[in-house]
């Protein structure tokens, strides 16, 4: 690969036709972190958090009002919330509200009878009705958050920035099985890493974890503190600490495994997180704050806070309510070990799936330097020989393909479903890796035979649809002066413009960078 090329493909996203690089190519890089923006209008007029949140917080509503016409749900008969709707290309008309539970509910103080054990639910039916409409909002909102992230990475000025922001979404995933995640995954990408993906880690860590989406995929929004005023007054209820999200945070987001914390270290800081939740949605005890004004946003609730002092890795915090958990995260954010682990991170997506060691102590030093600065480290991610190495590091993952073959097309529209579809059939659904690790960034999980012939069944369609195009001057400018002789070969060979595209897309050039 030329230095060129590198730059389009290996920091970049991908060339477009008629891309090209302009002097020297690291600072061409860095140049795009000052023309990037965190909310260009694909973005800013995606479904966001206040939104969702108010569609979810009328559906629990609907849902209370159902089980006072009709009592609780039976087991038999049971519609729940972990029932997990599939992600597919959705319809996108009007956004659709929860329907009015008919016939008319039941007076106050009419509740009726419990329903035997075992009997038929007579609101099953209205229990449906509400879990379709709801369920049919989430997927559109999903839907048209993939495509305005989809939109912003084809058509944006930053391709550099933008696989930054991918990386970090990666960084701290959620995962759109759990029911109120769905639409509210692209959300935290767009409010809480675009608008720091150029900041501090801190800041961003900080936003991540006060979010709805992280909130309410790991749980904290259930955790209680076992001491608590709240605790005390529902010795009735099931209530206890959830180290989900503490966890987490201290194994994938900051320190990383098997760097110096114990299982004592997560407890207490989830501990100290409790009262850390979300207001109205979800079902934990914020979701008592019924006030369409305040739906999804963080809160942070005292009487559910477990009293005392914590200490984490050896440092004690004294009791001071939100600001406890707060004073633990802002220490992990600067931790060396987590320099260690983000440097890792990154010089394992840029430079190879083996992370050049090297390499990594330069990022770490400069993220300990610079106080977890991340323009800071980008320069020095930049200017690291080992990003810059002549040989493909890295083979690319679907999203990566994906979006480079869009890139390559030229394409500057995308339908909601589209990239749903495709990123479905690929293996790598957006915002659903279904684990909190994310999705792995090494050859060896995309790189299957398997995987492959999807992306060649892929770029036939592509090719199909294209439209007349030269592949054969195309490749120079998606490659600059990297096309190898076989790739070249290859495409003077193809019986048509279109087969010619297609093995344009799936050459070893487009498959790794």
């Amino acid at each position: 690969m030329s230095a060129s090329s590198i730059a389009l493909n290996r920091f970049g996203l991908g060339a477009r036709p008629g891309d090209t690089v302009a002097g020297d190519p690291a600072k061409w890089v860095l140049a795009q972190c000052e023309r990037f923006e965190p909310r260009p209008p694909v973005i800013a007029s995606a479904p966001a958090t206040a939104g969702i949140s108010t569609g979810l917080l009328a559906y629990y509503a609907q849902e209370k009002a159902i089980r006072a016409q009709f009592g609780p749900r039976t087991p038999k008969a049971a519609i729940g919330m972990d029932a997990k709707p599939p992600i597919s290309a959705p319809t996108m008309p009007a956004a659709v509200s929860p329907a009015p539970v008919s016939p008319a509910v039941a007076p106050a103080g009419m509740a009726q009878a419990p329903i035997a054990p075992g009997a038929i639910d007579p609101g099953a039916a209205a229990r449906q009705e509400a879990r379709q409409l709801i369920g049919k909002q989430s997927r559109n909102d999903y839907g048209a958050a993939v495509a305005a992230r989809t939109m912003a990475a084809l058509t944006g000025d930053a391709p550099f920035v933008e696989r930054l922001v991918h990386f970090w979404a990666n960084h701290f995933a959620v995962s759109t099985e759990k029911f109120e995640v769905m639409a509210l995954a692209g959300p935290m990408e767009f409010e809480a890493i675009r608008p720091h993906v150029l900041g501090n880690f801190a800041d961003m860590l900080n936003a991540v974890e006060r979010h709805p989406a992280m909130l309410l995929y790991l749980d904290q929004a259930v955790s209680i503190g076992p001491d608590s005023p709240f605790a005390v007054r529902k010795t009735r209820r099931r209530t206890g600490l959830n180290e989900n999200l503490a966890r987490e945070i201290m194994e994938l987001h900051t320190l990383g495994v098997r760097s110096g914390y114990s299982q004592a270290d997560v407890t207490e800081f989830a501990r100290a997180m409790t009262g850390w939740t979300v207001a109205g949605i979800g079902r934990g005890p914020g979701a008592r704050i019924q006030d369409d004004s305040r739906a999804g946003s963080f809160l942070f609730l005292d009487d559910v806070h477990q009293p005392g002092d914590r200490t984490v890795m050896g440092k004690l915090y004294p009791a001071a309510g939100e600001a406890q958990a707060q004073a633990v995260l802002s220490d992990l954010a600067v931790h060396p070990a987590t320099a260690t682990h983000i440097a890792t991170k990154l010089a394992r997506h840029f430079a190879g799936d083996t992370p050049p060691t090297a390499m990594v102590a330069r990022l770490k030093t400069a993220f300990l330097k610079s106080s977890g600065d991340l323009p800071t480290v980008y320069r020095a991610l930049v200017a690291s020989p080992e990003a810059w190495v002549t040989r493909p590091v890295k083979f690319k993952s679907p999203w990566e393909w994906y979006v480079s073959t869009q890139r390559a097309l030229g394409t500057t529209t995308v339908q909601p479903g589209v990239t749903v579809g495709m990123m479905n059939q690929l293996g790598q659904p957006i915002w659903q890796p279904g684990q909190p690790i994310g999705y792995d960034d090494v050859a060896a999980a995309w790189a299957g035979p398997d995987a492959i012939m999807r992306r060649v069944e892929a770029a036939e369609r592509f090719a199909a649809r294209a439209g007349p195009v030269d592949a054969r001057a195309l490749a120079p400018t998606l490659f600059p002066a990297s096309v190898s002789p076989t790739t070249a070969q290859g495409l003077a060979r193809a019986e048509s413009p279109a087969q010619a595209l297609a093995l344009l897309l799936v050459a070893p050039e487009s498959l790794r960078r």
